[in-house]
């Protein structure tokens, strides 16, 4: 598209649809005008991309997730169509300015973080890289929460995302499909075969609207298919006549509410039972749109598994299982065995964490209530399986019990999941590993051929070619372009690595980006950083074993030591915060106060401000991660070893010239691979040493007794953080530390253990930053070996383990 034909389409629009020239055009309609001129270019990509798979009678990913994090759209798809420039250009002509028009979309936070923006990452590197994929999930009407802190609590308010939203949507209302909850199920016997059918079931319509995703200069477009509910029930009159307004209404509302938020509060029944019917809502819809289309296609779905492959992203879509089989058996006339083989064959099970709490477990009554047929399925599996496992390990009931996806009144969905898949593959080679080893060795020793490695990877031009395009200059100038297309190139950057010039504009470019966050900080905390010091930060989902509450200890040790001695030699550090914590988990809302505590304490007070500050960013977002980490000095991954499953934020981080200080755990270990030790700062206990100090009977008290700068700073947390007219006091936190509590160890993610360790390699980190050629030199040895980490070789990798996709024309 020439200059002057997207100037003519935009003005198109704004007349069509607004009646204004771009002069008298507000920002929001322009920004409209632009995101449906994009839509259209993108929609003519996308019918090729439909015929060219139908053409070929390819194989084509569905990749279900109950999250896709995809922050703004307009700036990803002007970049990846290659018209950033000419955009700009028209713009400005126009009288505003690409960057005020892309202020003005809300984030899409259809997701809570490494999940979600793993599952966008994958779908627009997949259409970069020409695989066919339709990523499925539920069209939130407000995504997670958008984060207030007030008086250092975190708050949760909606977060409407829609307002901008729909221009990126294409409904297609004559896909509809029903999705039934509840009911009774009726067996019928004709001409010698079983009939099943479900009797009283509400029912909700589930409406498809489709996102267009676009890969980097690509004809390839993939779809990204949100299910909206809708009641088919109109307003009850009678009632409503009568005043009986929510009654009326009570239907249209039990249906609508399946798409409110992602992930409603499950600490009670009603908020479990929501949860799971959001869960069916977008998977039974899913794979009857895909069911249908096999059929217009073909004629038949007995050769399903050689035109689809289901990748479920964690155990929260595992329910296609019983789904596709419900599907194949009831509504298309199949056998068990028949469905199992083509189920079996179909799908694929990412797993994503390692901890058993994180394990998804639903209470059988409440499936059995809201599914009643797929309940009867799920048993069925289960007895089957388990007869088979008889078989595999003889009279090692133990064993059986615990594979056994039913176990004291609950579905274990990973043990489903892992069921009814024909590859289970974790997101680390560390991940992997403790999944064969330990958390599925179980089932690794009964099929160990359906287990593999994919390493995690991020969309690497979103995170450097828009988010810092100062580097991406310097890098082009260098190496040339080739980058963009063959991450691996970056490598190429090694030979500069002695190149005083080459490294100090590197230094420059880094420290433009510090000065633009310093700017954004000061606007929206009203606290004034010094772009000189050290730019350290945890940028995460807020969870214990992520250990935030690691690195504020640290960040105490560091205070009380300037109030002790303020002349010291001491590198100005600035730490940084983002993160959410779930609405009901009270500690993770404990720890943000703590950190807004010790922020107030130290950035109120003169004798150390000028040294140390630590800010907390509210309502961290991709579109904040876009300013924050193009920034950032030292990149915090301090979660206990053997907990993180892999991690991307480390992965964005290092491709923006940040340093890791990290423990030997998740990505970590391949980053740490990849650059040497040399280039990061290791600290903390191994994996095998942690699960050796937890089985031998860990003593967190130990650690308090014998090393006073922990006890100064959990008797500080305990006693008090600020100025004596504004203590806030932790109690609740310091205990955990120190004491077991119902069943639990103290200290569970071993922080008092790592704790010297950690403030080693901390005071490392600040002694290196005063070498600053040095410095330098460690950040872009981490950009120049980020290559590996991409989303490109992630889908890549897939594709060649464990999808085997029809490759499209690039």
């Amino acid at each position: 598209m020439t200059k002057r034909e997207l100037k003519a389409k935009i003005e198109g629009k704004l007349m069509r649809h607004y009646g204004v020239v771009p002069a008298r055009a507000r920002t929001l309609m322009m920004y409209d005008a632009c995101a449906q001129v994009v839509r259209d270019e993108l929609m003519e990509k996308w019918v090729k991309t439909q015929k060219e798979i139908l053409d070929k009678e390819g194989k084509q990913l569905c990749y279900f997730s109950i999250e896709f994090l995809l922050g703004r759209s307009l700036r990803n798809n002007v970049y990846n169509l290659g018209l950033t420039e000419a955009m700009e250009s028209v713009l400005a002509e126009m009288g505003t300015s690409f960057e005020k028009v892309c202020g003005k979309e809300q984030d899409a936070a259809l997701g809570n973080g490494g999940l979600g923006r793993l599952a966008a990452c994958y779908i627009d590197s997949a259409a970069c890289q020409g695989l066919p994929a339709t990523g499925f999930s539920i069209l939130y009407e407000y995504g997670l929460f958008k984060q207030r802190i007030i008086e250092g609590q975190q708050i949760e308010l909606p977060d409407s995302w829609l307002d901008t939203g729909r221009s990126w949507l294409v409904t297609k209302e004559d896909e509809t499909v029903e999705v039934n909850f509840g009911g009774e199920v009726v067996e019928d016997w004709s001409n010698g075969k079983l009939k099943v059918r479900v009797e009283g079931a509400d029912t909700v319509l589930a409406i498809p609207n489709d996102m267009l995703i676009s890969g980097f200069k690509s004809p390839t477009v993939n779809t990204l298919r949100l299910w909206q509910p809708k009641s088919p029930y109109t307003m009850n009159m009678k009632l409503f006549n009568t005043g009986d307004y929510l009654k009326a209404m009570e239907r249209t509302a039990n249906a609508e509410v399946l798409s409110k938020v992602l992930y409603p509060e499950d600490n009670n029944y009603e908020g479990k039972s929501l949860r799971i019917k959001q869960q069916y809502f977008f998977i039974s819809a899913s794979v009857q749109s895909i069911l249908r289309k096999e059929m217009e296609n073909y004629g038949t779905v007995d050769n399903l598994s050689k035109h689809y492959v289901f990748q479920i992203n964690d155990t929260h879509p595992t329910m296609v299982i019983p789904e596709l089989m419900r599907l194949l058996m009831d509504e298309y006339d199949m056998n068990w065995d028949q469905a199992w083989n083509i189920t079996s064959h179909t799908v694929a099970f990412t797993n994503h964490t390692i901890m058993a709490e994180a394990m998804e477990r639903w209470p059988e009554e409440l499936i059995k209530k809201n599914m009643p047929r797929v309940f009867q399925i799920i048993v069925e599996i289960n007895r089957r399986f388990c007869d088979r496992l008889s078989q595999v390990f003889y009279g090692d009931w133990e064993r059986i019990t615990r594979m056994s996806i039913f176990g004291n009144g609950e579905i274990r969905m990973a043990n489903l999941a892992i069921a009814g898949s024909f590859s289970v593959n974790g997101v680390s080679a560390l991940h992997s590993q403790i999944l064969k080893d330990d958390t599925f060795n179980d089932y690794y020793l009964d099929t160990p051929e359906k287990f593999t490695n994919v390493t995690n990877g991020i969309t690497y031009r979103r995170w450097l070619g828009q988010g810092n395009p100062g580097l991406t200059k310097l890098i082009t100038n260098t190496i040339g372009d080739g980058f963009l297309r063959n991450p691996d190139e970056l490598e190429k950057l090694m030979a500069y690595r002695n190149d005083d010039a080459f490294l100090e504009e590197f230094r420059k470019i880094k420290r433009e980006n510090k000065v633009r966050l310093a700017k954004f900080i000061q606007e929206q905390n009203g606290i004034v950083l010094d772009p000189d010091s050290i730019f350290d930060v945890q940028a995460k989902r807020l969870h214990e074993y992520k250990r935030q509450l690691l690195n504020v200890m640290h960040i105490l040790r560091q205070y009380y030591s300037l109030k002790q001695n303020p002349d010291q030699d001491f590198v100005p550090k600035t730490y940084l915060f983002g993160a959410k914590a779930a609405p009901g988990y009270s500690r993770a809302k404990d720890i943000i106060r703590l950190i807004h505590a010790v922020g107030d304490m130290i950035n109120n007070d003169p004798q150390v401000n000028d040294k140390l500050k630590v800010v907390f960013i509210q309502d961290y977002k991709v579109t904040v991660a876009e300013i924050l980490m193009p920034a950032a000095e030292l990149s915090e991954q301090i979660s206990t070893a053997g907990r993180e499953a892999s991690g991307t934020g480390n992965m964005k981080f290092m491709l923006n010239g940040a340093i890791t200080i990290g423990t030997y755990d998740g990505a970590n270990i391949e980053i740490h691979d990849k650059v040497g030790d040399d280039n990061f700062f290791l600290f903390g206990l191994r994996t095998a040493e942690v699960n050796q100090m937890i089985r031998h009977g860990y003593n967190s008290m130990q650690f308090y007794q014998n090393d006073r700068y922990i006890r100064q700073v959990v008797d500080a947390i305990n006693n008090g953080i600020g100025s004596y007219h504004k203590e806030v006091k932790f109690p609740e936190i310091a205990a955990s530390l120190l004491y077991s509590n119902y069943g639990n160890i103290a200290d569970p993610y071993l922080l008092l253990a790592d704790f010297e360790d950690y403030c080693r390699a901390q005071d490392l980190s600040s002694e290196t930053y005063k070498d600053q050629k040095k410095w330098n030199q460690m950040a872009m040895t981490n950009t120049a070996m980020s290559g590996m980490f991409a989303a490109d070789r992630s889908v890549l990798e897939y594709d060649e383990r464990i999808w085997h996709l029809t490759h499209m024309a690039r």
